[in-house]
């Protein structure tokens, strides 16, 4: 019994009851959102005690780190740190991404040390198994690639990003098209490769029944992963895109059918102008259901700063719609993130996924920043360090011994001096 299935029949669960706590609403309002599909809440049936954190219509953005080994860096222990400098840095979740060394270690490994839900990528293990077994990725087979999404769901994997809205419809048009960066989709790629070689439909879009058989068995969320997602500014909106998120938006409504929990990834790069109509037509056509974002970078010419790039497109994606931002490090493009970037990473997203939620009048976010300014003028300097984003960086900047100086006024500070007069210090 998935959380869809018994909201539809009116039942509360604990999950459900804990996320009304977390989010400060109603229950009722939390169980409406779930039987909708507006609202998400990833755990898996065999996870046990994890912060919970569910994803959707009038709840707090959320942010999402990523982890993995790859076949050139494979180093579990770096990775259990960036998970521990990505939880404090406050995320909500964790996407395992590894494509290299042991695998299923690193993901059970993953399970046990993270608190907060657990997401992956089938196709990854898949395609790079089948490069070890058989030689080649085109020399997978659909049994190779359902094996792995069963033992992944299996593990306790609360989300996973499977990349069935590709199909050869959508392959002639960005063939007849073109686009300046083609596919930029790791887990698109395996696949257009698969079928372009064997000339046989994505197993994933032809057998989706048989996907979503599996993710019922185990309640995981089921995100359906943006194999067509532009990489570019200049792709955004193209016809290849338009058609995957329609495609999508048919797998969605099939998926709600089914009774299992779904959400939709989405760009990318996407410009400024057309964060909110990208937004509104994935809302239109996937039926409402939370949007995913892996970004969205405002501007290609960002390297070394991609994180804030991402930021400035996240902030105004959250506004318009988004309601999961994956991070994005000042790695994005050059390198492999180290802990340090991961944790800019986190901190960065929260700060777009807090100035949407402002935007969005969510009340604790308000309260919040109501706060930071009250303690500001109170020369409340620990008030002020707690509530903010990086409290560490925040008490690293603090000048002298402690005691609160304005450092554009002095002690003539503005706000203090008026306080003065109006009675407020």
């Amino acid at each position: 019994m998935t959380q869809l299935i018994n909201a539809r029949a009116g039942r509360v669960t604990p999950e459900m009851e804990a996320v009304a706590a977390i989010e400060k609403v109603s229950v009722e309002e939390i169980m409406q959102g779930v039987a909708e599909g507006t609202i998400v809440i990833p755990k898996n049936k065999r996870r046990k005690k994890i912060r919970l954190g569910a994803i959707g219509k009038g709840l707090r953005v959320k942010v999402n780190a990523l982890i993995g080994t790859s076949t050139d860096w494979d180093d579990p222990e770096m990775e259990f740190r960036k998970i521990r400098a990505a939880e404090a840095a406050g995320c909500d979740s964790f996407m395992d991404l590894s494509t290299g060394g042991d695998i299923d270690g690193m993901r059970k490994k993953t399970l046990a040390h993270a608190s907060v839900p657990v997401g992956c990528v089938p196709i990854y293990q898949a395609g790079i198994e089948a490069i070890d077994k058989r030689g080649s990725v085109v020399a997978m087979t659909p049994e190779d690639i359902f094996e792995v999404l069963e033992k992944q769901a299996a593990d306790g994997i609360d989300f996973m990003a499977v990349h069935s809205a590709l199909n050869f419809e959508i392959l002639e048009c960005l063939q007849r098209n073109g686009r300046v960066t083609d596919i930029v989709s790791r887990g698109g790629s395996f696949l257009t490769g698969w079928m372009l070689h064997n000339q046989k439909e994505n197993p994933l879009y032809e057998q989706f029944d048989r996907v979503l058989e599996i993710l019922r068995k185990y309640d995981v969320v089921l995100s359906v992963g943006d194999a067509i997602r532009p990489g570019s500014i200049a792709d955004s909106l193209d016809g290849s895109q338009m058609k995957g998120l329609i495609v999508a938006g048919e797998l969605v409504a099939r998926a709600l059918d089914a009774g299992v929990q779904v959400m939709v990834e989405g760009p990318g790069h996407v410009p400024l102008d057309q964060v909110e109509t990208t937004m509104k037509l994935q809302k239109s056509l996937c039926h409402n259901v939370p949007y995913y974002i892996l970004g969205t970078l405002a501007t290609d010419v960002a390297a070394g700063y991609d994180h804030i790039a991402s930021a400035i497109g996240g902030a105004f994606a959250g506004t318009v719609g988004a309601n999961f931002l994956c991070y994005v490090t000042p790695a994005e493009h050059l390198g492999l993130p180290t802990e340090d970037d991961v944790r800019t990473g986190v901190l960065t997203t929260r700060l777009a996924a807090h100035a949407a939620d402002l935007a969005n009048g969510n009340k604790a976010a308000w309260k919040r920043d109501l706060e930071m300014a009250r303690a500001r003028v109170r020369c409340d300097v620990e008030k002020q360090i707690e509530l903010a984003i990086d409290p560490q960086t925040a008490r690293s900047l603090l000048d002298g011994d402690g005691e609160h100086q304005c450092a554009a006024c002095g002690k003539d500070c503005s706000a203090q001096v008026a306080a003065k007069f109006f009675g407020i210090a």
